[in-house]
């Protein structure tokens, strides 16, 4: 008996599917309201157009975060360890390489991707006609490459050959245009110390981040000619750069190094020595959120009107279906389905068109940007496809309970009132 009733049921609810598909199918076919097609292409349009903007937007934002975040993390890592400095001075202290924290991290630090050893010292470029203040970075053999080589436009990073240390440099775009340098050449490079020291050094690459902060006074050089020049020993560096694997996890890697630092060392995050920056991006990303609630919020609104519309349309139709025994709720399916119909294809246009727009700006570079302001030369994009998948599916589901509201309306139509209305 039991199976007798599931069966039953299920053929019921196959049944009111089928039902309510074709009744939609009917409404959305006819050809004899022509305001009713124009409604249509309205929500259509609506929807597709909110949406496109709505991808696009994100794949602009988490291009600009993860450009930029790319940038800054390449030169100086997530976090940086240095020995204990009460002074602004450029001038470093050692820390030896003999620690726990450098030579063990992988056993102690699991979040961690890799720790760079580096260097800062001050000097002074003269050419024939200039003179230019810069800070050489002094980077070893074992420097992840892949980090910096987008950065680079020209020529080849420091080959670490040389038995004593590498007499190569990479200089900046700015500082290159400045001093009227290029590949190839030799410049002289003061260092004030005691003794002063002159170093003449050869120009084999160009890099070019965007960003003034590290364009305009960053060098790197072989970690062993900062070694050399301050007289330390092949342990002694200047401070560590760690490379987390995953951002969101810096508040937890800061606390786990924190922990592991010896007493006399200090710890620095990115986002803190940057903070300018990283709030600038912040601030970004409430902008264009509450750009795109105003959006969605107009999308829902219209959708709202436009559904009103299309059951005020068919007022006759729903009491007639009342009249020959149709429920409330047997009605509304069938509007419920065609508006989900009307989503459907308004988000599928809206996907293609928003998916178009982030795919011809990625692969061609159409809309430039000023690297003085923006950090970059193009709008960047980024595909980040869980993000666009969630989207679709909040925007599908939010219109979807949108839809409600309006189609509770058709419980307080009367048949007998409907039937006669014109």
């Amino acid at each position: 008996m039991k199976k007798n009733n599931d069966r039953s049921f299920f053929k019921s609810l196959s049944y009111n599917s089928w039902l309510y598909n074709f009744v939609s199918s009917r409404l959305s076919n006819s050809k004899n309201l022509a305001f009713s097609s124009i409604i249509t292409r309205i929500a259509i349009a609506s929807i597709s157009i909110g949406l496109a903007i709505i991808i696009v937007a994100f794949g602009i934002l988490e291009g600009f975060r993860n450009t930029i975040h790319d940038k800054i993390f390449s030169f100086v890592g997530h976090i940086q360890v240095t020995q204990f400095n009460s002074g602004n001075s450029y001038e470093e202290k050692p820390i030896s390489t003999n620690t726990p924290l450098y030579k063990d991290y992988k056993q102690i630090l699991p979040n961690v991707e890799t720790v760079q050893a580096f260097s800062i010292k001050p000097g002074i470029f003269k050419t024939a006609d200039e003179v230019m203040g810069v800070l050489l970075k002094g980077v070893d053999k074992d420097y992840d490459l892949s980090k910096f080589s987008n950065n680079m436009i020209e020529g080849r990073f420091i080959n670490f050959s040389r038995k004593r240390f590498s007499k190569e440099l990479v200089i900046s775009k700015k500082i290159a245009n400045k001093l009227h340098l290029k590949v190839n050449d030799s410049v002289f490079v003061y260092f004030v110390q005691d003794p002063p020291r002159i170093q003449k050094l050869a120009i084999v690459g160009i890099y070019e981040s965007g960003m003034e902060e590290f364009d305009e006074k960053f060098v790197i050089s072989d970690l062993r000619l900062t070694q050399y020049l301050n007289q330390w020993g092949d342990t002694l560096v200047g401070g560590y750069e760690i490379f987390i694997k995953d951002f969101n996890q810096l508040d937890t890697v800061q606390k786990e190094v924190y922990e592991r630092m010896e007493f006399d060392m200090q710890m620095q995050t990115t986002p803190r020595k940057y903070e300018e920056i990283f709030d600038w991006l912040i601030l970004l990303d409430t902008n264009v959120a509450i750009f795109l609630w105003l959006i969605l919020i107009v999308a829902c609104f219209n959708m709202i009107s436009i559904f009103l519309i299309m059951i005020m349309e068919r007022v006759n139709m729903i009491g007639i279906l009342k009249a020959i025994g149709a429920s409330n709720f047997q009605i509304k399916s069938i509007f419920l389905v065609r508006g989900i119909r009307l989503v459907l294809r308004g988000m599928i246009i809206g996907n293609l068109v928003g998916l178009g727009v982030c795919a011809l700006q990625y692969y061609f570079k159409i809309i430039p940007l000023d690297p003085e302001n923006y950090y970059m030369n193009t709008v960047p994009i980024d595909w980040n496809w869980p993000v666009i998948i969630n989207l679709n599916l909040i925007i599908f589901f939010l219109i979807l309970f949108i839809l409600l509201i309006p189609a509770t309306f058709i419980g307080s139509i009367r048949p007998i009132k409907a039937i006669r209305f014109d």
